[in-house]
């Protein structure tokens, strides 16, 4: 079913993309309840943060696993310099920016490392950061955090209500996913993915590793730290608690979840992930157990992920392979090959 859709929209993607803008324009004249806004705009804001670490881990292959310190920068960058009465609009790119610098220093020293090794320098870097802002509390506000965050103004209107502030967030996506796309489809994404696919061979090619890898983590910092300057204004305030080691792991379950590698995969992420933090919300943490049995599922039925095609590289390697998978091998009537 879910190759099905994906084939329709091969097909059909001019249309498909044209009639999804047109939805997304009018969905707020849809919906009159803020609440309800409020969790499509947290949705957007998922999508953004979600594309980022899918840039990194889905297309050159690294294992970044602390990208909530990348949002910790972009948010505390905008709440900090806003307080300069520095124009919100210009703090948007300024924050990624300076992600993006720091992304790079990150990158620098860990460009000969790979998989869990790379995993826990920046699950590392992450907790550095989130403590580094509970503990400094001139510039950060320390536990008390940062209130009071100024929201920018559109067409005349202060986007304080859901409804409003909802086109900011749109638009930071489509721009977004647009540039994800052209870089992906360029030399510098086929360069990410040869390093994803066998970085040796890549090398043999004459690609030089470390400075796609660089341009990789940069890249993904980015949007990182724009989505966590999105979410400063839309909160109000933000503090240290807002970036835990959980919030890396949520954003990470969206890209598994969705499809690693794929450009419409941390969409489809960000909004089931996000339906089911509002659906069993009620069960407080238990909720996480729901995460942990879709993530396992999903890596053994479908690892591709939900929006990931069943011809993908990742779809034929590891447990979720037709050679592999129990499940094909119980109900293959051929039997295994």
């Amino acid at each position: 079913m879910i190759d099905k859709i994906k084939n329709f929209y091969t097909q059909h993607k001019t249309l498909v993309i044209l009639g999804l803008i047109v939805m997304a324009l009018i969905l707020p004249l849809l919906i009159q309840k803020s609440s309800i806004m409020s969790i499509i705009v947290k949705m957007l804001f998922y999508v953004i943060l979600a594309s980022s670490l899918n840039i990194i881990n889905g297309y050159s292959g690294q294992f970044n696993i602390g990208h909530a310190g990348f949002v910790l920068i972009g948010s505390y960058t905008l709440a900090i310099l806003a307080q300069l009465n520095i124009s919100v609009w210009i703090l948007y790119p300024l924050a990624g920016v300076v992600t993006a610098i720091l992304g790079l220093l990150i990158a620098l020293p860990t460009l000969r490392l790979r998989g869990i090794y790379l995993a826990l320098v920046t699950l590392g870097f992450s907790e550095i950061l989130r403590l580094v802002a509970l503990n400094w509390t001139s510039l950060t506000g320390g536990p008390m955090g940062i209130k009071g965050i100024p929201s920018p103004w559109l067409f005349g209107l202060q986007s304080t209500k859901p409804h409003i502030y909802y086109y900011i967030v749109l638009a930071f996506v489509i721009i977004c996913l647009f540039t994800s796309y052209r870089v992906i489809n360029s030399k510098v994404g086929r360069a990410w993915m040869s390093i994803r696919e066998d970085d040796h061979a890549a090398m043999s090619l004459g690609v030089d590793i470390k400075k796609y890898k660089a341009i990789n983590f940069m890249f993904g910092a980015f949007w990182a730290g724009v989505g966590g300057a999105l979410m400063a204004p839309f909160y109000k305030f933000i503090d240290s608690t807002m970036f835990s080691l959980d919030e890396g792991f949520n954003i990470l379950s969206m890209v598994i979840i969705g499809g690693q590698g794929t450009l419409i995969g941390p969409v489809v992420g960000s909004v089931v992930v996000n339906s089911i933090t509002e659906i069993f919300r009620f069960a407080d943490e238990a909720r996480l157990l729901v995460y942990a049995i879709l993530i396992i599922s999903m890596m053994w039925i479908r690892p591709q992920g939900l929006a990931g095609t069943s011809k993908s590289v990742i779809a034929n390697r590891g447990i979720g392979s037709k050679k592999t998978n129990i499940f094909t091998r119980i109900f293959d009537k051929k039997g295994v090959k």
